[in-house]
C-alpha cells in the first residue's frame, strides 16, 4: 500500500478506524477530515449484495438529490428543430447535431453529461469509442435518452446524479461538498440509500448492503455502522 501524506495521517487519527457510525456522525467525520484546500466534494459507496454478472442483478439509474450535488453540470444535448430550441430554452450549455460530434471525434469534452433525442441516437452512437470509456453515452436508464429534453435538463441542472453498480458490487455516488451542512448532506444520502433499497433486485440473497462508506476527496473513508442502514 501506498505510503500516506502527513494531513492523510492526522486526518486518520481523528476517528476509530475500526469503529462504525451513524449517518450523521460519518458525515460530520468526512467533513472534518477532508485534507485539501478546496471545497471538496463528499461521496458515498455502497458495497451492495449483487452480483453483476446476473442481467436482472445490473443496477443503474438517476436521482435528482434534494439539495443537489454543489456543482454546476455542463450539458450537452443532441437534438434538431423544435427540440433544440426547447433544450437552448432549458438552459442547456451546447445544443447541436453532426458539428458537436465532429468536435466531440476530434477531442472536444468541455462538458459533464450529454442529452439525446431518440433520432439523434444513430449519430451519437458513432461516438460511442470516445464516450463509453469516460461514462459519457446517453442512456434511457438514467433518462439522458428522451424526448423530453426540457425536464432531462432542468433535472440535471437541479443536481440529478446517475448511479451504476461496478462489478464488486459498488455504488459510487457524489452527495454534495464539504460546504453542505450536516443536514444537506444526511438528505441526500438517505435519498440514495432509498433509490438503491427500492432498486434491490429480488434475485438478490442474504444481506443487501454490505457495507457503506462515507469520504471527501482524498480523504479516508468513514464506514457506517450496517445496522443503522437498514432502519434508515
Amino acid at each position: 500500500m501506498a505510503k500516506r501524506g502527513k494531513k492523510y495521517q492526522a486526518a486518520l487519527e481523528k476517528f476509530d478506524q475500526n469503529s462504525t457510525f451513524s449517518i450523521e456522525e460519518a458525515v460530520k467525520l468526512a467533513k472534518e477530515t477532508s485534507i485539501v484546500n478546496f471545497d471538496a466534494s463528499v461521496d458515498v459507496a455502497f458495497r451492495l449484495g449483487i452480483d453483476t454478472r446476473k442481467n436482472d442483478q445490473q443496477i443503474r439509474g438517476a436521482l435528482v438529490l434534494p439539495h443537489g450535488t454543489g456543482k454546476t453540470q455542463r450539458v450537452l444535448v443532441f437534438a434538431k428543430g423544435d427540440k433544440a430550441k426547447e433544450a437552448e430554452a432549458a438552459g442547456a450549455d451546447y445544443v447541436g447535431e453532426a458539428e458537436l460530434a465532429q468536435k466531440i471525434n476530434g477531442g472536444w469534452f468541455d462538458f459533464d453529461v450529454i442529452v439525446a433525442t431518440p433520432d439523434m441516437m444513430g449519430e451519437v452512437g458513432k461516438l460511442g469509442r470516445v464516450l463509453g470509456p469516460k461514462g459519457l453515452m446517453p442512456n434511457p436508464k438514467t433518462g439522458t435518452v428522451t424526448m423530453d429534453v426540457t425536464k432531462a435538463v432542468e433535472e440535471i441542472k437541479a443536481g440529478k446524479v446517475e448511479y451504476r453498480a461496478e462489478k464488486a458490487g459498488i455504488v459510487h455516488v457524489g452527495i454534495g461538498k464539504v460546504s453542505f451542512s450536516d443536514e444537506q448532506l444526511v438528505d441526500n444520502f438517505k435519498a440514495v440509500h432509498d433509490i438503491l433499497e427500492k432498486a434491490k433486485p429480488s434475485s438478490s440473497k442474504g444481506v443487501y448492503f454490505k457495507s457503506v462508506t462515507v469520504s471527501s476527496t482524498m480523504g479516508p473513508g468513514v464506514t457506517v455502522d450496517p445496522n443503522v442502514i437498514r432502519t434508515v
